[in-house]
């Protein structure tokens, strides 16, 4: 397959069958959400199942981690050493056992640099079974170049963020459980800092990596089996500059006031302490409870 094949294209097929014709090393980045294998059946007092067009999210669960760990190693196949690929997903129960992304994560071929937690302050599924879940994972893949393990340090303007990421999923969408638009801005625009490149999304859905990559001035790959959601994402991509806002607010979030190369060249605190600035912080420290006790204590 050629660039005018799969650029700036959603390519409509399952997502292992198209990545497999896809040539090596042509993504820099990536963000998914895969259907989560919930079985087509949960559901709660406010939500009802989550059923998606034209494919199912039922399957043994055996297979369904098999099918994925085959994914993510053709997404690290088509990935340039360096790249990185941003898998969210969530952990699961059925009958008492739990399902975690860690299980098979393990299994393939990347190195995971990062589980960020994203909160998306309301529970899918609200039962009392146990405390309501509102958080979803987001893992931070990374393909080493060469022997580099670690990978490039982040600018200081995007590692500010901490490693939880708060934001609601979007509405108004036909998709059943579409990311919000600044969750794959945010990583684009943190990992990209500026280079132009490659994004993919091999469960593209309603297009919304697709549309964050384009507003921030890339390439983009994109993988639906949905024609229903296909012709959605296109609609989307033709009229992203209504969505140009809600980027822009969230790239203006990157920035810091002072960075870590800045405070240590003026001599201000970076987070670790020489010799004197102990002795400093003992003399300037107040006492506490605990200090007054072992100071008054006769037994």
């Amino acid at each position: 397959m050629n660039e005018n094949e799969y650029l700036n294209k959603i390519i409509q097929g399952d997502a292992l069958s198209i990545l497999k014709t896809l040539p090596d090393s042509i993504v820099d980045v990536g963000v998914t959400s895969p259907p989560y294998n919930k079985g087509e059946n949960k559901k709660g007092w406010l939500v009802t199942n989550v059923k998606y067009s034209g494919a199912t999210d039922k399957l043994p669960e055996n297979i369904y981690q098999a099918q994925q760990i085959d994914v993510l190693n053709e997404i690290f196949r088509i990935t340039k050493p360096g790249g990185s690929f941003f898998y969210n997903h969530k952990i699961r129960w059925e009958r008492g056992e739990m399902f975690h992304p860690i299980d098979w994560l393990r299994k393939t071929k990347w190195i995971i640099r990062q589980e960020i937690i994203w909160d998306r302050m309301i529970a899918a599924n609200i039962r009392g079974w146990r405390f309501w879940q509102v958080e979803e994972r987001i893992y931070w893949l990374y393909k080493p170049k060469g022997k580099n393990l670690i990978g490039e340090e982040l600018k200081p303007k995007h590692a500010f963020f901490s490693s939880i990421w708060r934001f609601p999923p979007e509405r108004e969408n036909p998709h059943p459980a579409p990311f919000p638009i600044e969750l794959p801005a945010r990583v684009i625009f943190s990992i990209m800092d500026g280079r132009k490149g490659v994004v993919i999304d091999p469960y593209c859905g309603s297009g919304t990596t697709l549309v964050a990559a384009k507003i921030l001035g890339h390439a983009f790959i994109g993988i639906e089996i949905s024609d229903e959601y296909i012709k959605y994402a296109e609609k989307r991509i033709k009229k992203y500059d209504l969505e140009v806002r809600i980027v822009e607010e969230e790239t203006a979030k990157h920035i810091v006031i002072k960075t870590f190369k800045e405070r240590k060249e003026k001599g201000e605190f970076t987070g670790r302490y020489g010799p004197r600035d102990l002795e400093n912080s003992k003399k300037q420290k107040k006492p506490t409870l605990f200090d007054y006790i072992a100071k008054n204590d006769k037994s």
